[in-house]
């Protein structure tokens, strides 16, 4: 069942409504007020929806990179599982 739950980003309140818990729908907000808070250090743009749009950006690098190397660590199990099933059909 949906809850109501208050967050505040970039110094606004707002409310989510959402199934997950509160603790972690508020680790969800900090983080995107925390990316947006970078950006707004390292930009001279004020406008709320040009700081949104670069750490949406931001937020959004993150992930394809981490889906990358996760994808890369996990070509390089499958390649060592490949290895090792090829070195034991050798021994047999």
């Amino acid at each position: 069942m949906k809850k109501a739950i208050d967050v505040t980003i970039m110094g606004q309140k707002f409310q989510v409504r959402s199934d997950s818990n509160e603790e972690y729908v508020v680790k969800i907000a900090s983080y995107v007020d925390k990316k947006l808070n970078e950006v707004l250090q390292s930009t001279k743009s004020v406008a709320s929806m040009q700081v949104a749009l670069l750490g949406a950006m931001n937020i959004a690098d993150e992930f394809f990179k981490y889906q990358d190397d996760r994808q890369k660590k996990l070509s390089d199990v499958e390649d060592k599982i490949k290895d090792m099933i090829e070195l034991v059909d050798t021994q047999i």
